[in-house]
């Protein structure tokens, strides 16, 4: 931030809003990276690469060799960040100042364009494949050997067009980030729109999922809105609870209230008798934290009659539940039905990703491990724990076989609350969501606005 004040001071860049907004991000990261130490570098074997032996049956089906797990992500690795926006919206000069300004902690890193990047990678692939034979799965001993020339790497025009690229990088990046490394790119599209259309894309899907989870998403262009504050750059979910965090809620409560016209305060409701409290509003948005929304015992009613006084709500501090949480949980579920069904907004922050809200990976795992246990001697699923995760948000369409039946859930209505409510997070977690009403569709505008205000009139009527 010192940087980008010193060239708009010395004429060199204009002062803008939005971008400045986009520097506090890249402000962030440089201020966790300051503190960040890497874990040492493990080189796999090559011995640990090459596949198991394969039985009389497995060859004469050719079953191909089954890729090598990669070791966890360490819990401490700063989530990265992926800058994206049309041609001349300030990506490389963004990229430029970060680089150059990375603290003095950060021993080593990297630059380097992603087309070229990814060449590389496929000529030490070949060279691994030449030495040890076609099956010997390259990628964690190519991710080791590029971790050790940079901890903090950086891609310029980070894309995906070729079926070649699009099979290895979900797991090259990944294994990447095992080892610790920190990623910036610059990218023209969204992930969503990586690879579209593109051979096998169903295969691609896993790779977007990784980048939305652990990159910042942020777009670089300046928005056109009917108002003076812009769209906030990334995402209405935020996850962890980090140095960002305060500032991806600020920044949409100023988005979606009207700080410069009603100022900053709080306000108190009356449902049946029972007052509650609303700590800040402005315009038609409120804001909480968690534990001030559903820390306290609070109903159905109380939601609704929210829904007929704001038309917005960020909630901050969400953390995740595990089964003992579950009264909040359901609390927590019954509000996200609310918001859904009356239409509104939502901003979240959040300690976890979406995904482990009101189940955690470890109750997974260890739930799937004992429903195994139980059913030793039976069919197995062919699905491992792995899969199981990763293929928990599909696009968050919930691929659910391997928790179906576990006894993690108390029954069917429980399983049926929580897939629900992922799946409406993720509907309003979407641009078009968002933007519902507040012309700023490419074919809105006023008409759109006043359409969609009479709709949520009509369901605040029926609710009533």
């Amino acid at each position: 931030m010192q940087e980008y004040d010193r060239r708009v001071a010395a004429g060199r860049l204009r002062d803008d809003e939005h971008q400045r907004g986009i520097i506090q991000n890249l402000q962030h990261l440089h201020d966790e990276l300051r503190y960040y130490k890497a874990p040492a570098i493990v080189h796999p074997t090559i011995e640990s690469l090459k596949p198991e032996p394969v039985s009389v049956f497995g060859r004469l089906f050719k079953n191909a060799p089954k890729e090598k797990k990669l070791a966890e992500i360490p819990d401490n690795l700063p989530r990265g960040l992926y800058l994206y926006g049309d041609v001349g919206s300030g990506k490389t000069m963004l990229m430029d100042m970060f680089y150059e300004t990375l603290p003095s902690g950060v021993t080593s890193k990297t630059r380097i364009h992603f087309h070229n990047f990814m060449q590389d990678v496929h000529k030490r692939l070949h060279k691994m494949k030449m030495e040890h034979g076609n099956d010997i799965d390259g990628v964690p001993f190519v991710a080791a050997d590029i971790a050790e020339k940079g901890n903090v790497l950086c891609f310029d025009e980070f894309q995906c067009t070729d079926v070649a690229d699009a099979m290895i990088l979900r797991r090259l990046l990944e294994a990447l980030m095992s080892h610790g490394v920190v990623l910036v790119t610059t990218s023209n599209r969204h992930p969503d729109d990586l690879y579209r259309n593109g051979i096998q894309r169903e295969s691609f899907i896993p790779c977007i999922r990784l980048l939305k989870n652990r990159l910042h998403v942020i777009n670089l262009d300046s928005p056109t809105d009917y108002r003076k504050i812009p769209r906030p750059p990334s995402g209405v979910y935020h996850a962890p609870l980090d140095s960002h965090a305060p500032t991806h809620a600020d920044k949409w409560f100023r988005f979606l209230g009207d700080p410069q016209q009603d100022h900053p305060r709080s306000e108190t409701q009356k449902v049946w008798g029972r007052e509650i409290y609303v700590p800040k509003v402005s315009g038609r948005a409120a804001m909480f934290t968690f534990d001030e929304l559903i820390g306290r015992p609070t109903s159905a009613a109380d939601y609704i009659e929210l829904m007929r006084s704001y038309d917005s709500f960020i909630v901050t501090n969400v953390p995740g539940m595990t089964h003992r949480q579950r009264d909040l949980a359901r609390r927590f579920i019954t509000f996200i039905d609310a918001v859904y069904e009356s239409r509104a907004k939502l901003v979240l922050t959040t300690a976890v990703p979406l995904t482990e809200l009101f189940i955690s990976k470890a109750e997974i795992q260890d739930s799937v491990r004992k429903d195994a246990e139980d059913r030793k001697g039976q069919k197995e699923t062919g699905e491992d724990l792995d899969d199981t995760m990763r293929n928990l948000m599909d696009d968050l369409g919930m691929n659910m076989k391997a928790l179906k039946n576990s006894s993690i859930f108390s029954g069917d209505e429980e399983r049926f609350a929580f897939a629900r409510a992922l799946s409406r997070l993720s509907e309003m977690g979407s641009q078009e969501w968002v933007e519902r009403g507040m012309g700023l569709e490419k074919d809105g505008g006023k008409k759109d606005k006043d359409t969609w205000q009479r709709v949520r009139s009509k369901q605040m009527e029926d609710s009533m």
